[in-house]
């Protein structure tokens, strides 16, 4: 019940009681459901700018993870894109070369899409950039793949009719696995054993006792059998044909002559520490016109994925090596 309040009369000298004026009433109910609502928007705006609903707080954790997903699935695309790299670079330097088809350029490999904006429809959000980023990149990866796989078609017919090419090349690792101590040394700069600078070493540095068999690694001819050239000691040269040379170094003995015909697998010689070694260790070399080239991609023909992994990984140490 609202309190009566009264007011002193001087003229009658009593007290009399306050009427309040309709009109005030309504000035005063009136401020009172202004201040009420402007208190409303202004609370309003406070929690939309400042406090999220559960909704928003749903919305913003479901953002959160698509952006996650979003950089997992770039992660991903990065290893496959390197995977692929891989693959692309033997195609063009070891399997289309073999064949003597033309290598297949960088542009048409990572050609993108013209003419039209396929990424229009991921315009307008707060990730447009990432999401519209990441398609374009499988896309690209996508149409990679096809170009390669077609790539391999070609080689697989073009091997059809390169039998005797494929006895010929080096494709088979010189020693056995089960017979070296440890991969030494791999192709690329290392520290040479004897002055401590870093050079280039042309050749892997298996290491094995000395008396180990050695492989020939391609079917071809005995050029040369002797230690006349430096630092290699008794080595052995066999030529494959098709431009290819295999080179085997630091030898014990021979078990092959100048001249005489060899098949891949056949053993040509023993492993030892002759010219320029620190110890009992084969080092092999394959060139091709001429150029000494990498030997790590000529292993396919007795190493399994793992095994070649491995190698691949331990050839890629910069150490020092064994010559």
């Amino acid at each position: 019940m609202a309190k009566v309040k009264y007011y002193y009369d001087a003229e009658t000298l009593s007290y009399r009681k306050i009427k309040r004026k309709k009109a005030t009433t309504f000035k005063y109910a009136f401020v009172f459901l202004l201040a009420a609502a402007l208190f409303a928007l202004l609370f309003n705006f406070i929690s939309n700018q400042y406090i999220d609903s559960p909704k928003e707080r749903q919305l913003a954790r479901e953002l959160q993870n698509m952006q996650l997903q979003y950089e997992l699935l770039n992660k991903r695309m990065d290893d496959a894109i390197a995977a692929l790299e891989n693959v692309e670079e033997r195609d063009n330097a070891i399997y289309r070369l073999y064949f003597e088809a033309n290598p297949i350029p960088e542009e048409q490999r990572r050609a993108g899409f013209g003419g039209v904006n396929r990424y229009k429809k991921f315009e307008g959000y707060d990730n447009s950039q990432l999401i519209a980023e990441s398609n374009k990149r499988l896309d690209i990866l996508e149409k990679a793949i096809v170009v390669q796989s077609k790539s391999l078609d070609e080689i697989a017919k073009l091997a059809e009719d390169k039998e005797k090419f494929l006895e010929a090349i080096p494709a088979i690792q010189p020693v056995r696995n089960e017979n070296l101590t440890r991969m030494a040394s791999g192709y690329g700069y290392r520290t040479d054993p004897f002055t401590k600078v870093r050079k280039f070493h042309f050749g892997m540095d298996f290491t094995a006792p000395r008396g180990t068999p050695v492989y020939a690694t391609g079917n071809g001819i005995v050029k040369r059998a002797d230690n006349s050239s430096s630092g290699y000691g008794k080595h052995i040269r066999i030529d494959h044909g098709y431009g290819y040379v295999s080179l085997y170094a630091h030898l014990y003995k021979y078990n092959v002559r100048v001249n005489q015909r060899v098949k891949r697998g056949d053993i040509i010689g023993y492993v030892g520490s002759t010219g320029r070694s620190e110890a009992p260790h084969l080092h092999y070399e394959v060139f091709k016109d001429d150029e000494r080239i990498n030997p790590i991609n000529f292993y396919y023909g007795n190493l399994s994925a793992t095994e070649f992994n491995e190698l691949l990984r331990k050839a890629s140490l910069e150490n020092q090596s064994l010559d």
